[in-house]
């Protein structure tokens, strides 16, 4: 029978909220190792995450890789004999999507644990975002930093943007790597000075808008919320993701800064049950600092076209600002480990692991990554 037109709308909840954990958190050092490869640094991370989640490799049964050849040698290396196995393409989106399946997976039963790890030594082998055959677009775009330089351009051209806006991007993060003992930028501050005179790379960005390159890997385990209650760590629930895809840029620039699926994406305040104003802090993919001011616009935390006001004066500073954003330092002061570094600083602010770059009482983090595969997540502590 159809339904009723004059019934009253019934809004279940979103069915994965708060189904899935992260019990489990492993990183490496982040540098230029030629002495290993993407095999052996995941190896490292995700020996790292099961000691952080007190289990052993055979409690694994479910497996995601990502920038690591092949699954089944790193299995074999690890010693895993998985039911569910994938292996995600190299995209930095894929961290959020690899997250979204391996939720899906646990909450059908397809695995009751999942490690998803990620594995780059893009440093040592000397990695190339772009040049070249111009793969990043048939017109002659060069790289994606070109690809976000024209958006920014054209940023600045609709809404009176500047490229000193930016900087305050740039600063906050790089405060935040200082205070985060591991970042490769740990011992290096810089101030908006700095990032106004920098070398220019491709107009009008310069070199403090662009990400590092680095080696390094970055592994989550995660499971049921049932089943995490009972392990070493306190949980971190996912309570709410959202995505939507648009491919009509092909590998143009976005002529509309990706705004229409970031805008979809607030979805994930619905299905999380947590609104903007409960959460504490911020994640978000920083690829390209205008990345930054895009994601912030999209999710609604400020008008399109008043990103460069609304982060002035240390919005995105911890300890200064209202939203402290990349507090590990992100891709531009940490190490660019493609949103899966964020993600893992995420749920270590909700468990109170960050030191002297710890959120005060941090109860909810958000994850935003604005790309033609817009995404974004809410974690929650399982106390809050």
């Amino acid at each position: 029978m159809p339904p009723d037109p004059q019934s009253p709308a019934i809004h279940l909840p979103w069915p994965l909220r708060d189904k899935v954990a992260f019990v489990g958190i492993g990183t490496t050092r982040y540098g230029n190792f030629p002495e290993t490869d993407s095999y052996g640094l995941g190896c490292e991370a995700l020996n790292a995450a099961l000691d952080d989640a007190g289990l052993t490799p055979a409690e694994i049964d479910g497996l995601i890789v990502n920038r690591i050849p092949s699954y089944e040698r790193f299995a074999e290396m690890m010693g895993i004999n998985p039911q569910y196995c994938l292996l995600t393409e190299t995209p930095g989106r894929f961290s959020g999507v690899s997250l979204a399946l391996a939720a899906q997976a646990i909450a059908t039963g397809a695995a009751k644990t999942i490690a998803l790890v990620y594995g780059n030594n893009g440093r040592s082998v000397r990695m190339l975002y772009g040049g070249g055959d111009s793969q990043w677009s048939p017109w002659g775009m060069t790289s994606p930093g070109a690809i976000h330089a024209m958006m920014w351009q054209r940023h600045m051209h609709d809404f009176g943007t500047k490229h000193g806006d930016l900087g305050e991007v740039s600063v906050a993060f790089r405060h935040h790597a200082t205070l985060n003992p591991v970042a490769v930028m740990h011992g290096k501050p810089i101030t908006l000075e700095d990032h106004a005179t920098a070398r220019p790379i491709c107009e009008p960005l310069k070199l403090l808008d662009y990400c590092l390159i680095n080696d390094g890997a970055v592994a989550w385990i995660m499971t049921s919320a049932e089943r995490a209650k009972d392990l070493k760590r306190p949980p971190v629930l996912l309570s709410g993701y959202a995505r939507q895809d648009c491919f009509a840029y092909g590998s143009a620039p976005a002529d509309d800064y990706w705004y229409p699926t970031l805008s979809a994406c607030r979805s994930v305040y619905d299905r999380a049950g947590i609104g903007r104003e409960d959460i504490q802090g911020l994640g978000i993919y920083d690829n390209f600092t205008p990345t930054v001011m895009f994601s912030l616009e999209g999710l609604g935390f400020c008008k399109q076209g008043e990103s460069g006001e609304f982060v002035k004066g240390g919005t995105l500073r911890l300890g200064a600002g209202r939203w402290p954003t990349n507090t590990s330092g992100g891709h531009l002061s940490d190490s660019y480990m493609q949103g899966w570094g964020i993600i893992a600083e995420c749920v270590r602010q909700l468990r109170g692991d960050c030191g002297a770059r710890q959120i005060p009482d941090a109860k909810v983090m958000q994850y935003i990554c604005a790309t033609h595969i817009a995404q974004s997540l809410i974690l929650r502590r399982a106390d809050a």
